[in-house]
């Protein structure tokens, strides 16, 4: 489980943003994203599938969102 807060909160910060504007970003609540980064919860489904592709490709990631 802190394997995953680490890599969400890596993500994040790479990207850099804080937790209130990457939640606004890839529309979840900023309980969700400060969930995930405390070990809390585990990202689901689409966010998990997000996620890796924040990691692999952001700037495309970021452009789809827009």
């Amino acid at each position: 489980m802190q394997d995953v807060a680490a890599y969400v909160r890596r993500i994040r910060i790479r990207i850099g943003m804080t937790q209130r504007d990457f939640a606004a970003r890839i529309n979840v609540s900023v309980d969700t994203v400060r969930h995930w980064e405390q070990g809390k919860r585990l990202p689901e489904g689409p966010a998990k599938a997000l996620l890796r592709i924040l990691d692999k490709a952001p700037e495309i990631a970021l452009a789809a969102l827009d």
